[in-house]
């Protein structure tokens, strides 16, 4: 499966889409980067005059990229139509802020996967290298009834 079309199959567009691009993939884990540009709605309310990424959007970020990127990759030829991806905990540890347009790259690697549940140590890092943000992510992939 190719890095493009992992994104091509996420449940999420603009503006809640947060995967810019994939750089690898194998059944151990992704890695992926997302700019937050500075245009982004939440910016203007969250800390007047010194705007700072929500951390639920840093975890959610990490989400779409650890978690479900690397569930469609995972899942190859089995991904179907009524696929339904839910994200189910996360414990997560933030370390320093992300500014407006500030790229990030997310890795994530595979603890299990099993019965349809993925769990993933994954880790954010800004364009310094330094850790922003790293945490457990769980969800579920299953099938609408």
């Amino acid at each position: 499966m190719k890095l493009t079309d992992i994104i091509a199959q996420l449940p999420y567009s603009e503006p809640f889409l947060f995967v810019d691009e994939l750089l690898h993939a194998d059944e151990n884990g992704i890695t992926g980067t997302y700019t937050f540009k500075k245009e982004l709605d939440f910016y203007k309310g969250h800390f007047k005059n010194n705007p700072v990424t929500p951390g639920v959007i840093l975890t959610e970020t990490m989400a779409q990229i650890g978690l479900v990127c690397l569930g469609i990759f995972l899942l190859d030829n089995d991904l179907k139509k009524d696929t339904v991806v839910a994200f189910t905990s996360a414990d997560m540890e933030f370390l320093k802020p992300v500014y407006p347009d500030e790229k990030v790259s997310v890795s994530s690697e595979k603890i299990y996967f099993r019965f349809g549940k993925l769990k993933c140590k994954a880790v954010m890092k800004n364009e310094a290298g330094q850790e922003v943000c790293r945490g457990i992510l769980a969800g579920m992939i299953t099938h609408k009834l």
